[in-house]
């Protein structure tokens, strides 16, 4: 008798939420294949409402996998998913309007300029032209993208491309923000703005899910934060619970392994 393939997660319920706050993502028994791979093993994870959540991890740990399936991206092999109590595979469209994605790596229509794509991901969230006009112009202003509107995305820098990404993520005003390495390739300046429009965010009653290597930023902007490798959470939690004291990438690469005490060959210490 051959072995039951996982169950289908449209069957499943929604996970319930944690006494307490509520959860803006509930995540229970997320399990992903891809050929002999186990990308995520069974993951359980509750994101507080009103958190900024770290989501860190090294190379392959499965972070990227795990936030495609939370957003409707990636349909899992087993495990139970939702978005506000909204069900991600029960009623996929339900719970997409409630998320904005910064995906890393994903294509965009880069034959559009900035402010096209920008005013197509509105309308695709189902927002009349005069509100999409408006917000993209905020938008564009709050991301010093103004000047480069007009401009073909295919033409703009590694930096402005991942502004102008977040512009999209945030037009149609979503109630949970899941970035993934929101910072990588952005200036110092832009960086900064952009955790300026994030913190405020969060302090009006958003949620943030933000997927990085940098553990200092994490440490400084989120208070929630979970580590995985392999597949699997770690450790999760507040920011301090975590930290247990100690600096977050200490606490990282204890919990992770890998890590060489050594300062290198001796033909790198003869100057």
């Amino acid at each position: 008798m051959l072995d039951a393939p996982p169950p289908d997660p449209a069957t499943r319920l929604p996970a319930p939420a944690p006494l307490g706050r509520p959860s803006a993502l509930s995540i229970r028994g997320l399990y992903k294949r891809f050929g002999d791979k186990i990308a995520v093993d069974g993951i359980d994870l509750d994101v507080p409402a009103g958190s900024f959540f770290g989501l860190v991890g090294p190379n392959g740990a499965g972070k990227t996998t795990t936030l495609s399936m939370a957003t409707g991206l990636l349909r899992p092999d087993a495990g139970r998913l939702s978005i506000l109590g909204v069900d991600v595979w029960s009623d996929p469209t339900a719970a997409k309007a409630l998320v904005g994605v910064l995906s890393d790596g994903i294509a965009l229509f880069d034959r559009l300029s900035g402010e096209q794509l920008v005013t197509y991901h509105g309308l695709l969230n189902g927002m009349d032209r005069e509100t999409v006009a408006q917000r993209t112009r905020d938008l564009l202003e709050l991301l010093d993208m103004t000047e480069a509107a007009g401009k073909l995305v295919v033409d703009y820098s590694a930096g402005m491309t991942k502004k102008i990404a977040l512009a999209t993520a945030l037009v149609h005003a979503p109630r949970l923000l899941v970035l993934d390495e929101p910072f990588e390739s952005v200036d110092p300046v832009s960086a900064a703005n952009i955790r300026d429009i994030l913190q405020g965010y969060v302090e009006n009653g958003g949620t943030v899910i933000v997927s990085s290597h940098a553990m200092d930023l994490v440490q400084r902007m989120c208070d929630h934060v979970a580590i995985i490798a392999a597949g699997r959470v770690l450790a999760a939690g507040t920011v301090d619970d975590v930290r247990r004291g100690q600096d977050l990438e200490d606490v990282f690469v204890d919990l992770v392994g890998g890590r060489h005490h050594s300062r290198g060959p001796s033909w790198l210490r003869t100057f």
